[in-house]
């Protein structure tokens, strides 16, 4: 939104504060200003001549001389180029010693032999921003209007002695797309009263004597209720299409909106002023002078103003005289029912059109206008007569016409009031301020908020409509801390409970598994959770009754359908690798995939939250030493077991299968007993020869799992001990017994004497010979005691040790070993 600074103090008194004070202002408070732009350039000392003559230069063909009265008290001589250049002509001159845009300053000169004291000065030799105007416009001098005044300086004539705020808007404050809007948060920060146009005063001033009644002539209904609820209507009889006066043109291009003609540029001006989008039909070209507001039908066309024929689907908002559409609602009207240079009579249209409706033809069309813009944000419901009433009391003004008596309007439905109960104590609560009741008072005067006194220290407030922003009480809190001023609110500490913040068990085992897996030498792949269609029939995966869910706007063909298996993608990744001449390759994914026994989707798919790993190539490289390895089975099943044993899940099985995309004889199914039965949880082992020749793989291993029964499993608490403190004493015991005892047995039964003092007992030699007679073998074990709280005595670990030998003795008639 641009606002022009001159524009804006028409509406509010902004005496003693700059363009750029009120810039800052604006986005103190909430409203970021981009950049505040000075419509002058540069220019100094232009002003308005007459062309009294205009004749062709003696020697150069191109030329002109023209006699030009600049009020300077005598006329002056300069030499111009301009094709467009006429006597008669209001024309910008530049004197001797003004200043333009660029640096450039005007001298005495001759032209081929002849004084020129001056130059004529085109739109873009000002600084104006030509491609506003005009295409002949552009090409030669300015022209003004036949009124303005000689010897009037050009700044004030043009109006480009202004300044122009550019806002950059949040999508919540529409508001501030209309002068109106702006002027009432510039009022609200000053703390000043905002001059609203008297549109009733106007028309009541124009000529309506013996008018006819707009009823009489044209008509409206809305059979779209839900997309338009308020249309209305006016009729301006015996319009003359000209160009409008060149104070409304000025402030349009400080807009950056092109004029056009009175009729459209008035629609514009006020649309500028209120938000309110206009528009103006040429009534002589409706049928019947009819208007019906209705959704297009399917295959209807229209050709639009900018000349494109437009098929419409059915959920578009079209205007119709009842037989033909003339116009996309809130879009852009139709060039069936353009104002024309031969236009006399207008229809003027000012509605409220639902945002989402416009927003979605508007998009889906490539429509971009600054009606759209207003409309899809939801314009002042209550703007929508005053906003007609102002355009037509100014078409009655600058374009000759007679408005007739009467507004004709159709409404399918009334916008409910907003009021809402402000609390003292929620506003200080929030902002951490110590405000009075009659402070917060004063901040919904400054923004024109009426309201009502409520029990204990409230305010029932009543919220205008052209704050459409506001719904909630913290909307008015929030008004209350910007015209406080956020610098002025207090710092203070935060206050109430507070929780460390952590990582659930889930999200911890699932850190733990991927830090697992890539320090057994596995890079983590993220892949699509889309796949397409063909691609789920390679695996059966854990969910071999799931339905393919298609999605119904893919990005293409391959990305159209939800994945049921990680493992088609991983695949997918391998072959990207070995194109890449990278054959060795350990990868993993945990991702989700969607699981349905749905034909048709009445509900959201199941997502299941998997683990899948594809080894392929070698394990270990060749080396001087060594033969190189390929990966098999016992890597991936490996790999897994290690990750279980880390999380401290038992119960893990593997079954003998066969399952679609595998090895037959190479491949197992994994259970996982819950406490409740064993659970099939994923399936282990090598692809099927098929499917790895027809992806030119070699031998590839994969294995998919779901997690969730995994991390129910899962014990996520670590276990500890503190480190010893005491040393230990470390006695070896080798003893004789018959090859058919168990070593196992064995140990269970020093464990038992030796009690807590054990501190770790392994088996380092097992020994058979003829020495020891062909039944007999030796074992031996290393037995360490420690006590936590003190250090042992050499004399009770020896007894201790005893009744250790003792025990293998009568147990495994051991014998110890000489």
């Amino acid at each position: 939104m641009k606002v022009s600074y001159k524009w804006l103090s028409e509406y509010v008194d902004v005496t003693g504060h700059t363009a750029e004070q009120l810039a800052e202002m604006l986005t103190r408070s909430g409203i970021e200003v981009d950049v505040v732009e000075n419509r002058n350039k540069g220019v100094s000392n232009v002003v308005t001549g007459y062309v009294k003559s205009c004749e062709k230069h003696p020697d150069a063909d191109k030329l002109n001389v023209c006699i030009v009265d600049a009020g300077q008290g005598e006329d002056l001589q300069i030499v111009c180029g301009a094709k467009n250049v006429a006597a008669g002509q209001k024309v910008p001159v530049a004197l001797v010693g003004a200043q333009l845009p660029g640096g450039l300053e005007i001298k005495r000169a001759k032209l081929r032999g002849l004084e020129s004291q001056g130059m004529i000065c085109s739109a873009k030799e000002l600084g104006l921003n030509d491609k506003l105007l005009p295409k002949e416009i552009q090409e030669g001098i300015l022209v003004l209007p036949e009124q303005t005044e000689i010897g009037s300086s050009i700044l004030e004539v043009l109006a480009i002695d202004d300044q122009v705020l550019e806002l950059d808007l949040t999508p919540n404050r529409s508001d501030a797309l209309s002068m109106l809007g702006v002027a009432y948060e510039i009022a609200a920060i000053l703390g000043r009263s905002v001059q609203l146009p008297d549109a009733e005063a106007a028309l009541q001033s124009a000529d309506t004597a013996g008018a006819t009644r707009a009823a009489d002539r044209i008509s409206v209904s809305i059979a779209a209720a839900e997309q338009c609820s308020r249309y209305a209507a006016r009729l301006i009889e015996g319009v003359h299409i000209g160009p409008a006066p060149l104070w409304m043109q000025n402030r349009l291009m400080a807009a950056g909106i092109r004029p056009i003609n009175n009729i459209v540029d008035i629609t514009n001006f006020v649309m500028l002023e209120y938000g309110q989008p206009l528009h103006a039909f040429d009534a002589d070209r409706l049928q019947g002078g009819h208007i019906e507001v209705r959704l297009a039908k399917p295959g209807e066309t229209l050709v639009t103003l900018d000349d494109v024929e437009r098929t419409l689907e059915p959920h578009m908002l079209l205007i119709t005289d009842g037989s033909k559409p003339v116009g996309l609602a809130g879009v852009m009207g139709g060039a069936n029912s353009e104002v024309s240079g031969g236009t006399t009579r207008i229809l003027l249209e000012s509605a409220r059109f639902a945002g989402s409706s416009v927003r979605k033809t508007s998009r889906q069309l490539g429509l971009r206008s600054e009606a759209s813009l207003r409309f899809e944000k939801e314009v002042n419901p209550e703007a929508v007569l005053p906003a007609l009433n102002r355009a037509a009391a100014l078409m009655a003004e600058y374009a000759g016409g007679q408005v007739a008596s009467g507004i004709v309007e159709a409404v399918a439905s009334e916008q409910e009031p907003v009021s809402i109960n402000l609390s003292l104590t929620r506003v200080n609560a929030y902002l951490g301020t110590e405000l009075t009741l009659a402070q917060v008072r004063e901040t919904l005067d400054r923004l024109h908020f009426a309201y009502d006194p409520a029990p204990e220290s409230s305010l029932r407030v009543h919220v205008p409509s052209r704050r459409g922003d506001i719904t909630r009480d913290v909307d008015l809190i929030e008004e209350v801390a910007r015209l406080f001023g956020y610098d002025n609110i207090p710092t203070t500490l935060m206050s109430g409970v507070t929780t460390p913040g952590s990582l659930t068990k889930e999200q911890a085992i699932r850190r733990a598994v991927r830090a697992l897996l890539t320090q057994s030498g596995l890079h983590e792949v993220i892949t699509y959770a889309f796949t397409q269609p063909g691609q789920t029939s390679d695996f059966a995966g854990l969910y071999p009754s799931a339905k393919p869910i298609a999605l119904a706007m893919p990005m293409s063909e391959e990305r159209s359908t939800l994945r049921t298996s990680l493992l088609p993608h991983l695949l997918d990744v391998v072959s990207y690798n070995r194109n890449r001449n990278m054959d060795d390759v350990a990868i993993f994914e945990i991702g989700k995939v969607f699981v349905t026994e749905e034909e048709s989707l009445n509900q959201l798919p199941e997502e299941k939250l998997l683990l899948a790993i594809v080894l392929t190539g070698k394990r270990r490289q060749a080396h001087w030493a060594l033969k190189a390895e390929s990966v098999d089975f016992y890597d991936v099943k490996g790999i897994f077991e290690r990750l279980t044993s880390y999380l401290g899940i038992e119960g893990l099985t593997y079954n003998a299968a066969q399952t679609d995309g595998f090895h037959p004889g190479r491949t197992a199914e994994l259970f996982l007993d819950t406490g409740k039965g064993r659970k099939r949880i994923g399936t282990i082992g090598q692809l099927h020869p098929a499917l790895q020749q027809r992806r030119d793989l070699d031998d590839t291993y994969a294995l998919e799992v779901e997690l969730a029964p995994i991390l129910a499993a899962a014990n996520a608490s670590i276990a500890y001990k503190l480190l010893p403190r005491f040393p230990a004493i470390g006695r070896d015991l080798a003893v004789v017994v018959d090859q058919s005892a168990a070593v196992d047995h064995m140990q269970d039964v020093i464990a038992k004497i030796a009690g807590d003092l054990l501190e770790s007992l392994q088996v380092f030699d097992i020994y058979t010979g003829e020495r020891l007679g062909a039944s007999k073998k030796s074992v031996a074990f290393a037995l360490l005691y420690r006590h936590p709280d003190r250090t042992l005595l050499d004399e009770e670990v020896t007894e201790l040790h005893g009744k250790v030998v003792q025990a293998l003795e009568e147990r495994f008639e051991a014998e110890l070993r000489k």
